[in-house]
């Protein structure tokens, strides 16, 4: 019964902590968001103060998603810390509860939190997320290449049709794919001849066909050619577009598993999708890792001292665990390293980690 009591206590407490943590990190990123997006939209002739407070509500849930193990880690130690400033782990260990009764309520916490995270919250950050980007793009007028650019190479896909063959390139896209921005197209014959290149200011995906505005047709020999609208043949469908265009943050996780089997389907890379797919399976054990790890840095009673270095140590594990996540994270996106290796990898580095140090303090 009493520990029952004291579990459900430990867990509460956590709970308060972690909420408290997430909101105040959260708001963080959101006043640095905010703040430089007033600096870009300076230029931007159609921006206002309310606009760009949108863009930046809607781009914040997914920022929060990112930090949202560095909270958990901080939470769980200022929860850890204050109950061992309290006394509190004091009266518990004379109780005869053990680390391990008192870190599992956290765990369990942080673990359901994370699966709401993964199936709850990640869905409304991505369609918040996409929806910043049509605002900003209806903002500017344009598809706005400096702020949705996702990478210096941009984004490519190749189709062919009994025509020939075209590679596009867009700098932006949007809309997952169904709108792009600062398009370029390299046309080829069914031989295999280069034949004309298109540079558009945007393009979008229309029934059968790509329409390009604002084109300009540079082909051999002639000079190039200015056409408000071109349209060029495509047998390409929006699933198989977006395979290429749309980027995984903006997928919802309960749409992760069709876009990757629609890429299978069409001989598409579907790496970044299916890495995202596993960080989201992970997520809830990623964040239980972070409670072992925050406890075994934060256990330590306060009349032994080191509190400053055991939280500077907290945050440096965190800090190691987030570049180790970041590493396989692009070794998988290269194409290095499995999809599941790079999302699991870091999830048991963590938890083996808090769990071998935790183990030593406990029992020596």
């Amino acid at each position: 019964m009493l520990t029952g009591t004291l579990s459900r206590y430990f867990g509460l407490r956590f709970l308060r902590s972690l909420i408290g943590t997430f909101f105040g990190v959260v708001a963080l990123a959101a006043m640095i968001d905010y703040v430089e997006l007033m600096r870009r939209g300076a230029d931007w002739p159609k921006a206002t103060s309310w606009l760009l407070a949108e863009i930046s509500m809607f781009r914040v849930p997914q920022l929060a998603e990112r930090i949202m193990p560095f909270a958990v880690l901080v939470g769980a130690m200022s929860c850890y810390l204050t109950l061992s400033r309290r006394l509190e782990l004091v009266v518990a260990r004379a109780a005869g509860i053990s680390a391990w009764q008192f870190v599992a309520p956290a765990m369990i916490a942080a673990f359901l939190f994370g699966t709401v995270a993964t199936t709850v919250y990640n869905p409304i950050a991505a369609i918040l997320h996409e929806r910043s980007k049509r605002i900003e793009a209806e903002m500017m007028g344009e598809l706005p290449s400096s702020a949705l650019q996702e990478n210096t190479s941009g984004f490519w896909v190749r189709q062919k049709s009994a025509d020939g063959a075209a590679i596009i390139n867009a700098k932006s896209s949007r809309g997952q794919g169904s709108q792009l921005g600062g398009v370029s197209v390299y046309t080829f014959d069914s031989t295999g001849q280069f034949q004309e290149r298109i540079e558009a200011k945007s393009a979008a995906l229309e029934q059968g066909y790509w329409r390009f505005d604002e084109a300009r047709i540079y082909a051999s020999g002639n000079p190039p050619v200015f056409q408000d609208t071109y349209r060029l043949g495509t047998s390409l469908t929006l699933e198989q577009v977006r395979e290429s265009f749309a980027t995984p943050e903006t997928v919802p996780f309960w749409q992760l598993p069709y876009y990757i089997e629609t890429a299978d389907r069409a001989g598409l890379v579907a790496a970044g999708y299916r890495l995202q797919y596993q960080q989201l399976l992970s997520r809830p054990f990623l964040l239980a890792a972070m409670v072992l790890l925050a406890a075994s840095v934060s256990l330590r009673f306060f009349r032994f001292g080191g509190v400053q270095k055991m939280v500077l140590g907290g945050i440096s594990a965190g800090f190691l665990l987030f570049v180790l996540s970041k590493f396989t994270e692009d070794m998988s996106k290269s194409e290095l390293m499995s999809p599941v290796m790079a999302a699991w990898i870091p999830v048991l580095v963590g938890g083996l980690t808090g769990f071998v140090v935790l183990l030593y303090q406990e029992d020596g």
